[in-house]
């Protein structure tokens, strides 16, 4: 058996639909106030998916920009992974609509449900296909469409989901780079506090659960903070004991931007100096498996990550999930 290659990220892109949506345009909308929301999410704005978009369309759009700066064409892809809560279809993936799009011929391709922290899950997997031999270059994408699965009158959740994709290339990279160390861990028994109740077979979509809302985004606030907090900050100090670094040794944190304080207290719990953590939630509100993805593109685009940095990548979701990824940047 060959030795194993080391793998990581050779090339990052993202999209955000044209529209915006303020928190001045959600006054208008719901029982709510630009202030409310400030105080307790820190989101401003976030983009929304035009009628005529679809998840793939945005993955498509979110892709190119990665294959440009890891300088391959479609036809360099060996396989293609989609994290994403809100697919084209339930049949077929939305990555095999992105496979066909982008024209990727040699491509396999398949669809992750890991909610908001499928990136994280996506970066772990594809950088462990390519150490294995198994696939030269992996091309990933966390994308949402959140805006048609909120109900709009529920201002509880309307004003926390935008539209967009994060996407990467996974390659293989000099030893010592790329991705030293993941952790995945999920709980099952706290699914229902963040799910959609009418969106698969346990429960049909039927008249009464459109007209019950059942087939919208359901959260738990304050259940789903404890957890995200809890499991997050877990998640990091075992990957890094498995990286075998600690948090001083971090040079860009980058958390699944669900929530503002969300963040600032993972930052005060792992005691992480400000300057080293990135967010934006503030202008793209929780964009689920988006991102990550959207975030570390553009701390790369911005000269924020150099080479020899060691880059941290953690989050969650519904299922619940968890993860994070501690890589050394090329």
């Amino acid at each position: 058996m060959s030795e194993l290659c080391s793998a990581g990220i050779l090339g990052t892109g993202h999209y955000a639909p044209e529209k915006i949506l303020s928190n001045a345009d959600l006054e208008r909308m719901v029982d709510t106030s630009d202030e409310w929301i400030r105080t307790r999410t820190g989101i401003e704005t976030r983009h929304i998916a035009s009628r005529s978009e679809t998840t793939s369309d945005l993955c498509v759009k979110a892709a190119l920009p990665a294959l440009e700066m890891a300088g391959l064409t479609a036809d360099d892809i060996d396989y293609i992974i989609v994290a994403t809560a809100s697919p084209d279809y339930v049949v077929p993936s939305t990555a095999c609509m992105v496979q066909d799009k982008l024209g990727c011929k040699h491509a396999g391709a398949m669809d992750i449900s890991a909610g908001c922290s499928g990136y994280i899950y996506a970066v772990a997997l594809a950088s462990n296909l390519v150490k294995a031999g198994m696939y030269k270059h992996i091309l990933i994408i966390g994308a949402e469409i959140l805006s048609r699965l909120v109900n709009w009158q529920d201002r509880s959740t309307c004003i926390l989901f935008g539209d967009g994709a994060g996407a990467a290339v996974i390659g293989k990279v000099e030893d010592g780079y790329g991705l030293l160390a993941s952790d995945l861990g999920s709980d099952g028994s706290l699914g229902k506090i963040l799910n959609i109740p009418a969106s698969g077979v346990a429960e049909l979509v039927t008249h009464r659960a459109i007209d019950s809302g059942r087939i919208y985004i359901h959260m738990e606030g304050p259940e789903v903070f404890k957890a995200a907090v809890r499991h997050m900050g877990a998640t990091t100090l075992k990957t890094l004991k498995a990286a075998g670094i600690t948090k001083e040794d971090i040079n860009m944190f980058i958390a699944h931007q669900a929530n503002n304080r969300i963040i600032q207290a993972i930052a005060k719990r792992l005691a992480l100096p400000q300057d080293h953590m990135y967010v934006n939630v503030n202008r793209y509100g929780n964009t689920s498996a988006a991102s990550v993805g959207i975030a570390l593109d553009e701390v790369v685009r911005a000269g924020r990550v150099k080479h020899g940095d060691y880059v941290l990548l953690t989050g969650f979701g519904a299922g619940l999930t968890w993860g994070c990824d501690v890589m050394r940047w090329m």
